[in-house]
């Protein structure tokens, strides 16, 4: 059964949803008081500081199966390629599925295994996932990638970007309007090439918030000059804001698990 509304403009909500922002809302078919509904939407829990990840995180470390393709020239091994550990903060399977076609021994942990358990793992390099809800609201993981951020390569997609945006000394914010659904265009500002991206995120890490010494801005949203990707002008560190592993979708950004990967492998000789 399909929710449905009648009877009122739906044009004007759409306006004033366009001129007031996201915001807090009720649809109910159990009682038409509508005192009582504007009262349980009012008092509803918002997503500002909310942990959202704890709902989606794998409970336990597991192995993600290795991919049976054969692995690219020059790997660790001819078994497997370099050991990625995938902090899951709610992570898209298209995304291990990303890593186990390059060669990746890929291993999955909860968003609060601590930095000191992850270094036990020896891995060579981390990828923070995506996931729901608001950065600030998983304070636990923040720290764990600031005390990880010295020792390993590491690519943040979507969530991940937003951590690590708090992890090197940023601030985040709710946007006005969510960015979901396909057809988002980024530009890439070294090769100023515009990537059509997938998109689901509500929260963003401010720009001015960046120290520029250390941060370089490497992609920006066309419609609304939010950041879309970050990376650390010391550290091999890196994140996007977007989906690269989005399927359906388009595939103009696959390349930067390929980037990742050279990434480690320059980190590692």
């Amino acid at each position: 059964n399909i929710i449905g509304i009648e009877s009122i403009d739906t044009r004007a909500l759409t306006r004033h949803i366009r001129l007031a922002g996201a915001m807090k809302a009720v649809i109910s078919t159990k009682t038409v008081n509508t005192k009582s509904l504007i009262e349980k939407a009012k008092y509803s829990p918002g997503l500002v500081g909310r942990d959202l990840v704890k709902d989606v995180t794998s409970k336990k470390i597991y192995e993600y199966p290795p991919s049976p393709l054969p692995l690219p020239q020059g790997e660790r091994t001819k078994e497997r390629g370099f050991n990625v550990i995938v902090m899951d903060f709610g992570v898209k399977y298209n995304i291990l599925k990303c890593l186990s076609k390059l060669g990746c021994k890929i291993t999955v942990v909860p968003a609060k295994t601590s930095a000191d358990e992850i270094l036990s793992m020896r891995p060579d390099g981390i990828l923070l996932s995506n996931g729901p809800g608001d950065p600030a609201g998983v304070p636990y993981a923040v720290e764990t990638v600031r005390k990880l951020l010295h020792r390993l390569p590491m690519f943040g997609i979507c969530l991940g970007q937003q951590i690590l945006g708090l992890a090197l000394g940023g601030k985040t914010y709710k946007l006005k309007f969510g960015h979901h659904g396909g057809n988002h265009p980024v530009k890439d500002l070294k090769t100023n090439k515009v990537e059509i991206t997938v998109q689901n995120h509500g929260f963003c890490v401010d720009i001015e918030s960046l120290n520029k010494e250390d941060i370089e801005i490497t992609h920006i949203n066309l419609n609304d000059r939010t950041l879309e990707g970050l990376r650390h002008k010391k550290l091999p560190v890196f994140s996007v804001q977007f989906h690269p592993e989005a399927s359906p979708g388009p595939h103009d950004s696959l390349h930067l698990f390929e980037n990742f990967i050279g990434m480690i492998r320059k980190s590692s000789s």
